[in-house]
């Protein structure tokens, strides 16, 4: 069951939405798949429990940069789409009104706080509280989808701007207690993981006819199953990938073996450049901060634990409150 190009985001290409279709989802096939997407789950912690991952000091020496990495992944992303003219996504366009004045503003000011790293966890915290603000806007719906960039931004506010930031060199921000960036990463993941779970059914398993719809305005057939000569129909194919895009949203939400995950999930997150550009490139920048972080924290035998921990705020006073490095906590 691989499908690449299907886990671009299809409201970013059809102009006109359909109306939505939760009955497809509760169709006996696609519970079958999301039982089994759960069972994946499952075997997949079992498996860590026994061979977590992999040592890589190479990577895992690039600990003390990942605040910076998401600082840049996020400020990068909120630049490009509204320079675009969006808000959080291309579904979301800011018009020339109050709201969309206010939600450009904000957007704007966090992004610059964000990737100088002066007041860093101010811009993220701008960024947290434009969600609910956008709701008001857009809707519920729309603003889920993009809960990626709230646990980027939960992240910063946990962890700190980190080195190379503004923050940093006037002696506010340090590198973070371990148990700090255990706390950050649960949050970066989550959010990563429930934006994947609501555009799956969004955009395929609650709305086929979307998903047919995209299907049918490509040129190129990505119904690889049927290309391939197996028997599925743009319908099931449509189902299979959903399920599959619940599978990554939920392997993101355990953390259990982020190396092995990092490297499934980067492959069709990555075809989909290749069709669909820039705009999907910004799109899918907060997941490839997600997943940067997961692969570096992952290849550290120090915190490979804490991508997996299922709630790290209940740790007690005692955990390790050392920074990853010889720099101040903060």
């Amino acid at each position: 069951m691989i499908s690449l190009p299907p886990l671009a985001h299809e409201k970013w290409f059809v102009e006109d939405v359909p109306d939505g279709d939760w009955g497809f989802a509760a169709e006996p096939l696609t519970l079958l798949l999301l039982g089994l997407a759960l069972a994946t789950v499952l075997a997949v912690r079992a498996v860590a429990a026994r061979r977590p991952g992999l040592d890589l000091p190479a990577l895992a020496r690039l600990g003390p940069w990942m605040p910076f990495a998401v600082r840049v992944h996020l400020a990068v992303a909120l630049v490009g789409l509204l320079s675009a003219g969006y808000y959080l996504a291309p579904t979301m366009e800011l018009g020339a009104t109050v709201g969309g004045v206010l939600l450009g503003g904000v957007m704007a000011v966090a992004a610059l706080l964000l990737i100088t790293g002066w007041r860093a966890r101010l811009g993220a915290l701008l960024l947290v509280a434009a969600g609910p603000i956008g709701m008001l806007v857009y809707g519920f719906g729309p603003v889920l989808e993009r809960a990626d960039m709230l646990g980027l931004a939960l992240f910063v506010l946990l962890a700190g701007a980190g080195r190379w930031s503004a923050d940093a060199e006037l002696g506010r921000a340090g590198d973070a207690p371990e148990l700090r960036l255990g706390q950050a990463v649960w949050a970066l993941r989550v959010g990563a993981g429930v934006a994947l779970i609501a555009v799956a059914f969004a955009e395929k398993l609650a709305n086929p006819a979307l998903g047919d719809a995209f299907l049918d305005s490509q040129s190129v057939q990505f119904n690889l199953l049927e290309a391939l000569g197996l028997p599925i129909g743009d319908v099931d194919f449509i189902r299979i990938a959903g399920a599959i895009e619940v599978l990554f949203g939920l392997l993101l939400i355990s953390g259990a073996l982020p190396q092995a995950i990092v490297v499934a999930a980067g492959i069709p997150f990555n075809a989909t450049l290749y069709f669909f550009g820039t705009i999907e490139l910004l799109g899918h920048l907060p997941i490839y901060a997600a997943m940067l972080v997961l692969l570096v924290y992952g290849s550290d035998p120090r915190l490979r634990p804490w991508c997996s921990r299922l709630w790290p705020f209940a740790s007690s006073r005692g955990a390790s409150r050392q920074a990853p490095s010889g720099a101040p906590a903060r």
